[in-house]
This record gives C-alpha cells, sequence and structure tokens, in this order.
C-alpha cells in the first residue's frame, strides 16, 4: 500500500512540475524549442549556452538558481537558453543533439557559415561565476586592435562605413565591446586602441579613458559618447549611425521547397522517450587570440548537426534505481537498524498516506525520490555508504522511535542511528534536495556535527529472527 502511495504521489508531483516547465516567462532564461532552435540559436551571431532539461529532473532544479544569475548576468552579451526535453515536441529535437542525461549544456558558437554554428559540451562547474566565465570567453571577436603604424590604413577601409573606436588603458578587449561588434556586425566596424599609441590618442584628441568616438563615415565629424560604459546606453549612442542586426534574423519570404520527412524523427523520438523515462524514475580555450584575426575553430569539435539527422550512437541514461529497502514490521526495523551491533543507518520515517488521495505528502515525497537517487548513486561508483532505509507509518515500532527521539509529528522525518555507538542525528532542513541531503550524509561520514545519545531501551540487546524482539 505504501509503495503505491510512493509512486502515486511522486507521480502527482512530476505531472504538475511537467506541465509548467522549469522556467518562467519571466525567468531570464530563453525559452527554446525544436522549431525555434534554429532561429534563435543556430543562426544568431551570438554566442549561446543552451540547458537540455526536464522538469522533474533534482539536478536541474538544483542548477535553475545558478543558471538564471547566470542568464541576468550574460544579459546583452550572449544567449541563456533552455530546451524542455520532456516535452514530447523536443524529444527527437533533445536525442539527435545527443543528449544522454539531464542537465545537459551546450555551448553554440557562430561560425562564418550562417546557421552553422559549433556546438560543444560546456565541461565546467555548475555555478553562475563559472558559466559566465566560460561564455565570455567564447564571445566571438570583431573588434581589431589598432596601432599608430596601421590607423590610417584601417581608417581608409571602407572610408564610407561607420567606425567606432575604444581609446583604453587595457589591452584586452572587453566582453561588451565584442558583445557590440556583434549586434553592429557588418554596419559598423569596431577598433580598440591603447593609451600608448600617442600618434592615434593626438589625432583624435583623447584626453581620458576610457572613451568610445564613433565615426559616422564620409565628411562628418566624430562624435564622443558622454555617458556610462552601460549596453542599453552604447546601443542607442552608436544607432544614431545605424541600426543594431535583428536577432533572431528576420525570415526569408522567398519560397522554398518543401523539405522531406526525416525517417530517423521519430525512431529518435522513441529512444529518447524510453531514455527519458528511466532517468525520470531515477530522478523522482582563453578568449580571441587576437582581435585583428579570426578565432580558429577547434577541428576536434563538429558543426551543429540537423536536429533531424540520426544520431549513430544511442542515447545511454542511467538506469532506473531501485526503490529504498523498506522496513514493515517492528522486527525488521529490529535487525536493520537498531540491534547493539548494528553501525550507521539513515531512515526515512514517513507519515501517514493521505486518506482522501491515498498519497503521500509532498515532502515525504521528495525525501523519499532524494534518498533513491542518493543510494543508486553510490551503489553506481561502489562508495561505502550508510543502509538507507524507509519506515512506513504502519510500522508500529515507527512511533515508539519517534515518541523515544521526542520527534513526534505528522511530517516526514530524516533521522541517521549508530546503535552499537549510540548515538543519533535529526536532520533538521527543510529542503529535502539531493545536493542538501548528500551534505548531510557526507557530514555524518565525516565525523562532523553534532549528535544525540540513544535513549535507554531504544537498542535491541536481543533478536528473534522469527518475528519478535525484547523491547523498543
Amino acid at each position: 500500500m505504501v509503495g503505491k502511495a510512493i509512486l502515486a504521489s511522486l507521480a502527482a508531483i512530476l505531472a504538475v512540475t511537467n506541465a509548467d516547465g522549469l522556467y518562467t516567462k519571466k525567468s531570464p532564461v530563453l525559452q527554446v524549442d525544436a522549431k525555434n532552435y534554429d532561429s534563435l540559436i543556430a543562426k544568431s551571431n551570438h554566442t549561446s549556452i543552451v540547458e537540455f532539461y526536464a522538469p522533474w529532473c533534482g539536478h536541474c532544479q538544483n542548477l535553475k538558481p545558478a543558471y538564471e544569475k547566470a542568464a541576468k548576468n550574460l544579459a546583452g552579451l550572449a544567449k541563456v537558453a533552455a530546451v524542455n526535453c520532456d516535452d514530447e515536441s523536443n524529444k527527437a529535437f533533445c536525442g539527435n543533439m545527443g543528449v544522454q542525461g539531464f542537465p545537459t549544456l551546450k555551448i553554440v558558437r557562430p561560425t562564418s557559415k550562417s546557421g552553422k554554428p559549433v556546438v560543444e559540451d560546456y565541461q565546467g562547474a555548475r555555478t553562475a561565476k563559472a558559466i559566465v566565465d566560460t561564455i565570455v570567453d567564447k564571445i566571438p571577436n570583431h573588434v581589431k586592435r589598432v596601432k599608430d603604424s596601421d590607423l590610417d590604413e584601417w581608417l581608409a577601409q571602407g572610408s564610407d562605413t561607420a567606425k567606432a573606436i575604444l581609446f583604453t588603458e587595457k589591452g584586452t578587449t572587453s566582453a561588451l565591446l565584442r558583445a557590440l561588434a556583434v549586434d553592429f556586425l557588418s554596419s559598423i566596424s569596431f577598433a580598440q586602441i591603447r593609451n600608448k599609441e600617442t600618434a592615434a590618442v593626438e589625432k583624435f584628441s583623447i584626453t581620458s579613458f576610457p572613451t568610445l568616438l564613433l565615426l559616422p563615415g564620409g565628411d562628418k565629424e566624430a562624435l564622443v559618447y558622454q555617458g556610462e560604459m552601460k549596453k542599453d546606453e552604447l546601443v542607442a549612442f552608436l544607432k544614431q549611425v545605424a541600426e543594431p542586426n535583428p536577432d533572431p534574423a528576420p525570415k526569408k519570404t522567398k519560397a522554398s521547397k518543401k523539405p522531406k520527412p526525416a525517417k530517423s524523427s521519430s525512431s529518435a523520438s522513441s529512444r529518447f522517450s524510453k531514455a527519458s523515462a528511466s532517468h525520470q524514475s531515477s530522478e523522482a580555450s582563453e578568449a580571441a587570440a587576437s582581435a585583428t584575426k579570426m578565432t580558429v575553430e577547434d577541428p576536434a569539435q563538429t558543426e551543429f548537426p540537423d536536429p533531424l539527422v540520426e544520431t549513430e550512437k544511442p542515447l545511454q541514461v542511467p538506469l532506473t534505481p531501485p526503490p529504498l529497502q523498506e522496513l514493515v514490521t517492528a522486527n525488521d526495523l529490529a535487525i536493520s537498524c537498531l540491534g547493539e551491533k548494528t553501525g550507521t543507518c539513515v531512515l526515512l520515517l514517513l507519515p501517514p498516506v493521505s486518506e482522501s488521495e491515498g498519497l503521500l505528502s509532498e515532502s515525504a515525497s521528495t525525501a523519499y525520490a532524494s534518498l533513491s537517487e542518493l543510494a543508486e548513486k553510490h551503489h553506481k561508483r561502489n562508495a561505502h555508504l550508510f543502509p538507507i532505509y524507509s519506515v512506513p507509518e504502519s510500522n508500529e515500532a515507527s512511533a515508539t522511535l519517534k515518541k523515544a527521539l521526542d520527534i513526534s509529528g505528522s511530517d516526514v522525518k530524516v533521522i541517521a542511528v549508530n546503535a552499537r555507538r549510540g548515538w543519533w542525528r535529526s536532520y533538521t532542513s527543510e529542503d529535502l534536495s539531493v545536493s542538501s541531503l548528500e551534505s548531510w550524509i557526507d557530514s555524518i561520514r565525516l565525523g562532523e556535527g553534532e549528535k544525540e545519545k540513544l535513549p535507554q531501551g531504544v537498542v535491541i540487546a536481543e533478536i528473534s529472527q522469527d518475528g519478535g524482539h525484547d523491547e523498543l
């Protein structure tokens, strides 16, 4: 009964999550799907990072705050996007993008071939700072570093074309300037000149740094930017001579031949659906070398694959972890965790099942899913971990134990017990995520944190293997 309630509770929670997706419309993360990926990401002049996720994925939920923070920090510089792979219409697309687990992060960098970006896996830390630092380094550099010796030559190139020059004390090209060069690619030429290039500084009467100078082209007078170095203000200033490139680019009106349906689409979707279902159960480079040269693409990286082209390798998503071992009777609890010779174990003391719906509470279902994932994770790594058990409320020893430890209540309880050494420890945080519970378990393994002495009578001195014991 309890096992069915656990599964039903998890399914109910996941159904609500899946319906809404992980990111809201107000999120700074760009929502992308199989239909608009090409126009929003593949054909963009900007570098993008794309998260392929499933709403029910615990790791995806843990990543969300850092990912949204990265999106805010990269606003106007690069695109931070996400694809809901649990959406039926996106499954074939996610499968053909090589998604093998959640979350998968991929960096998409534009090349000289429109619509054929370089796609590479993001291998860095799952923190906002690491994501921002990595993507900033991947922003294309269309800014030319100009010296006194080649200033006249650069100015003579397309003399009627607008030019923007940043006079600065810095030797590196900032992400902001590179992003502006992308925005106005082919309409404004960008250059950066160091303060030590005295001839250039004197030629344009530059007295402070940084200073942005805009040359409209032809015989028109140069314009000096007077505001703060902020993206929106700078774009407004540059728009005096040219409009930024629309992103995404407007669709062409020319009729095109209707593409033939790809045979691999349904099979890719089928494979991905099976892999996704399995995973769902388990969850319940430097910057540009020089501004005067084009960035050389890594030959080991492949260009963006056609979403409808069948991938060579099948998806390999981790298998479904088994449910937690359930201690149904008082004797089960005594033998597994409360015997005088038993070591450390973790107990998930479940609350009563809802009479009206036959479901566990949301917090109980979340804790169960998180601990199941942790148990399987360490099992696959062959890492030593305390056994983790679930104890249903119907086990009469559960109420007795909670009363003895003074942790009575209607909600879920997570405790660690070491009967042999006579101590116990309660998990007190309201955060029942995988990462939080794992940190708590790790602290116990490392001997950190305060432990409490087990009350007399909790540890069972003699245990009957036929179902009885002397006390609890």
